[in-house]
């Protein structure tokens, strides 16, 4: 910064304005600055900013399963936000590790980043409580939070209930659920929208046949897909609701693979609206989800909270999921009360 400095010939606090504070220099020094910063190929030591500083100019979003595009959908737009804030991001992927969640906390928490979001793997996990104590915020995404974090999630309750609900439309007397584990909080507010489809129908909700998966990956998809294709005729539903489209994806393919008309004879919708859906073999009615306004909304809430300090006071932001129709429920030229 010294040699900066006597080469644009200014102080050291007018290269540190430009640096940090631009708005304070008038445009003709900041160019002689800057001139004098590509000259000498000069790169500020960020390290020491932040032992200066106590905080660095990054963010974390710590992902439930980056496998999932859902997610890597969410996270382009946590890269959108904090571009445009001017911070650096850190992607860490638990896998649905739960250990490997608290693994990436502990680092972030020492690494000093201004806060993190999180998908957690485990809620219950005391560290979503002891950093923002430790001044580093925290925001919940794609789950509903506490008082104590900001949050931003869909209504998967509603989601759950514009799936089957569609499917209660289209005259499917048997219809299943197909996801899990029941303890993700998605998909037991999406089993618990689907129920509330039935009932508002005037049918019993514990007729929902709920086929729970060990997850919400195409493999778990084609083993449902077997378990429904091994049923009698008279017994297997007509209509099935998948909690993600990685699992709707995986049922697609094994219905196929057994000679199952879609959706003649197995009607599927999923959930999410991944690129994939649209592009199946037989384009996927899904239940959509904005992945991208979910992490820049991310980012603002932690920018925010960031801002005010300890005046801050949380938000829990939820948006309205959209059921988008296509070929995997509705034949193409066949309206929808055929």
């Amino acid at each position: 910064m010294k040699d900066v400095a006597a080469r644009a010939g200014v102080s050291l606090g007018t290269v540190s304005n430009v640096l940090n504070r631009p708005e304070r220099v008038s445009p003709a020094t900041r160019e002689r600055v800057e001139s004098a910063i590509a000259e000498l190929g000069f790169v500020r030591n960020e390290s020491a900013r932040h032992l200066r500083s106590g905080r660095s100019r990054s963010l974390a979003y710590v992902v439930l399963d980056a496998a999932n595009p859902f997610f890597t959908d969410v996270a382009a737009g946590v890269q959108h936000g904090a571009d445009a804030a001017g911070l650096a991001t850190y992607l860490c992927d638990c896998g649905g590790d739960a250990g490997r969640q608290a693994r990436y906390l502990d680092l972030l928490a020492e690494q000093r980043v201004q806060g993190v979001l999180v998908t957690p793997v485990d809620d219950a996990d005391a560290r979503l409580q002891s950093l923002p104590r430790r001044g580093t915020p925290v925001v919940v995404v794609d789950r509903r939070a506490g008082p104590t974090h900001c949050s931003v999630t869909v209504d998967d309750v509603t989601g759950g209930a514009l799936a089957v609900g569609h499917l209660v439309e289209l005259g499917h007397e048997r219809i299943a659920v197909v996801g899990g584990p029941a303890t993700l909080g998605q998909v037991a507010d999406r089993v618990t929208g689907a129920r509330a489809a039935l009932e508002h129908a005037g049918r019993d909700p514990e007729d929902l046949v709920v086929l729970e998966t060990a997850g919400l990956t195409v493999a778990e998809g084609r083993r449902a897909g077997e378990r429904l294709a091994g049923l009698p005729a008279r017994r297997r539903p007509t209509g099935v609701f998948c909690a993600n489209d990685l699992l709707a994806l995986g049922l697609l393919q094994r219905s196929v693979h057994w000679g199952l008309r879609v959706p003649d004879d197995l009607a599927i919708v999923g959930y999410d609206d991944i690129e994939f859906a649209e592009a199946a073999a037989v384009p996927l009615t899904s239940v959509a989800q904005p992945r991208d306004l979910l992490g820049r909304t991310a980012v603002d809430l932690l920018l925010a909270e960031v801002a005010a300090g300890d005046g801050h006071e949380h938000r829990q932001v939820v948006f309205d999921p959209e059921l988008v129709v296509r070929a995997s429920t509705i034949v193409p030229g066949r309206s929808v009360s055929a």
